[in-house]
This record gives structure tokens, C-alpha cells and sequence, in this order.
């Protein structure tokens, strides 16, 4: 029983601590975002909450939960308030199988470095993306406004399309892995990082999980010139706050998956693997918000068309290319 309640205690730290470096990376990667698109455009950005605005989160985070929180008349009540969690809870779930690092000895007992270390971790990941359409199409739906429906359309047909090129961009890492468990992903790539040996699976997935994400150039869900703040119009207080808490939770995982299947995880020289994790993870939220700065939006059919007739056939020659020189090399 004790060893039990000290598994239990264990996994509860390891899930306090997860959630406490994402949701505050995530609140600071708002005001990174505003920083940068600042100086983009020639602007300061925020910087009154505190020195060089480092209390704006706190600031952003006090302003949502005091303002009302509405439901519309029409509105399906228990849909409603729901999808927003939907959105938010999905993302943070992807951390439950991220290596954090290969394993700590406390106690004379090697402890992962993950909080779950699941055989079909892959699976597990692709799970929770299809499961995050939910809280867009029910957010849209259940609010009864013509402005959000079509928002949720547009999402749930954006992410299911997209959802096929970034699965089949994996199966060639997990081909060259043997297994679907992130950890022995990581450990696969101890001589040389995937990025090397499937640049073209990289960079599919890269586009499909940006897509997956909403962010521009593929942000046709919020499109704010055509369909107002999209799916969650009619959303006010913390929970218009927890779109966008899963957005930006979202970005987070997308730098951490990306470290893990393609730039080897924690591996590196000199520092601590979990600093080489994040440093590898937060490349990929700087060069989403160096593209929302950069590109402007796509038109729907160009979305639809860049999924189904460039990515997706890619995405399966790959699998054969990788396929034939795995059997070709033995």
C-alpha cells in the first residue's frame, strides 16, 4: 500500500508540474506573441503592467475573469459551456506522454522523466488531435449564430483534412523508430535526429500540424474580415480565454512534438535534457509567429487543395520511398 501511495504521490507531482511550466509558458507566449508582432510592425507592444510588460499575463488573466460571462439566448446551455474546455483539456493531455528526459535516481529507483510512458503514444497524440475538432464544431454549433457555425464548418473541415497528411507524415518516423512509444522515438534517434534522414516527412508535418493549430496563414475558422472572431463569437470571460488557452497550450505541444519526432527530444551536449527540449520546442512557436507576421490568409479551396493534392499524396510516396530503402539497406 505504501508503495502504491508513493506511485500515486509521484504521479501526481509529475502532473502538478507539467501543468504548472505549460499553462505559464503559455500565458508568457501571449505576450511574446504581442512583443514580436510589435516589433514587426514598428509598435512597442505591451509594456505598462510591470517592467517591459512582464505582468501583462497576469493583467490579460484578471480582465477574463471579470468580465461577464454570457450565454445566448438560443445557445444549446450545456454544449456551450463545454467546448471550450473540449479545446483547452485536449492540448494539455498531449503532455502526458511528452519525454521530459530519459530518468532521475531518487532513492536508489530510476524515476521517467514522463508521466506516462504508453506503448501507442504516437496513437495517443493523433487521438487527442482528433478529439480537439470537437470543441471547435460543438463551440460553433451550440452557440446559434450564423457567424459561428460557419466557423466551426470551416474548422472541422480544415482539421479532419489535415488530420491525414500529419498522421501519414509519422508513420515513416515510427517505421524507423519500431515503436509507437514517444520515449523510444527519442531513443531511436541517439545517433543522428530524424530531421536528417525524413526532411520531407518534417516538413509535411510542420504544414499540417500548423494547419491542425489555426494559426495563419490557415486561420480560415477566425477569419475576422469575413466571419467576426469565427466559431466562438458569441463567447465572453474565461471561457473566450480558454480557446485561446488551447491555442497557445497547443503551439507549446506542437514545439515539443516536433523536438521529439524530428530534432531527438532532450539530446544534446552540456545541458540539462530537459533545457535542450524546451530550447527545441520553443523554435517552433517563434517561427509561427515570425509566419502570422509574414504570410497572409489562404482561400478556402487553396487550404482544401494544398491538403488533399500536394500534402497527402507526398505524405504517401514517402512512405513508399522509406519502405523501399529500409527493405533495399536490410
Amino acid at each position: 500500500m505504501s508503495l502504491w501511495l508513493a506511485g500515486l504521490a509521484l504521479l501526481l507531482v509529475k502532473i502538478g508540474l507539467v501543468l504548472f511550466v505549460v499553462l505559464t509558458g503559455a500565458a508568457y507566449l501571449v505576450l511574446a506573441e504581442r512583443k514580436l508582432l510589435a516589433r514587426f510592425q514598428l509598435r512597442l507592444g505591451p509594456n505598462r503592467a510591470g517592467p517591459l510588460g512582464i505582468w501583462q499575463p497576469l493583467a490579460d488573466a484578471l480582465k477574463l475573469l471579470m468580465k461577464e460571462d454570457t450565454v445566448p439566448a438560443g445557445a444549446d446551455r450545456p454544449l456551450f459551456l463545454a467546448a471550450p474546455a473540449m479545446s483547452a483539456a485536449t492540448a494539455m493531455l498531449i503532455f502526458a506522454v511528452v519525454p521530459f528526459g530519459d530518468s532521475l535516481t531518487i532513492a536508489g529507483r530510476p524515476v521517467p522523466l514522463v508521466v506516462a510512458d504508453v506503448s501507442v503514444g504516437l496513437l495517443f497524440v493523433l487521438a487527442l488531435s482528433s478529439i480537439g475538432v470537437y470543441g471547435v464544431v460543438l463551440g460553433g454549433w451550440a452557440s446559434n449564430s450564423s457567424f459561428s457555425l460557419l466557423g466551426a464548418i470551416r474548422g472541422g473541415a480544415q482539421m479532419i483534412s489535415y488530420e491525414l497528411p500529419l498522421a501519414l507524415s509519422l508513420a515513416p518516423v515510427v517505421m524507423l523508430a519500431g515503436s509507437f512509444s514517444l520515449v523510444d522515438i527519442v531513443s531511436a534517434q541517439a545517433g543522428c535526429p530524424f530531421i536528417v534522414k525524413q526532411p520531407a516527412a518534417f516538413l509535411i508535418f510542420c504544414v499540417s500540424a500548423l494547419a491542425e493549430s489555426k494559426r495563419l496563414p490557415f486561420d480560415l475558422p477566425e477569419a475576422e474580415n469575413e466571419l467576426m472572431a469565427g466559431y466562438h463569437t458569441e463567447y465572453s470571460g474565461m471561457r473566450f480565454g480558454l480557446y485561446f488557452v488551447g491555442e497557445y497550450v497547443n503551439m507549446i505541444a506542437l514545439g515539443c512534438l516536433v523536438a521529439v519526432f524530428f530534432l531527438g527530444g532532450w539530446r544534446g551536449p552540456l545541458l540539462p535534457p530537459f533545457v535542450w527540449l524546451m530550447l527545441k520546442a520553443a523554435l517552433v512557436p517563434l517561427v509561427l509567429i515570425w509566419v502570422r507576421a509574414t504570410l497572409p490568409r489562404l482561400r478556402f479551396d487553396q487550404l482544401m487543395h494544398s491538403s488533399w493534392k500536394v500534402l497527402t499524396p507526398l505524405a504517401l510516396a514517402n512512405i513508399l520511398v522509406t519502405g523501399g530503402l529500409m527493405a533495399a539497406l536490410g
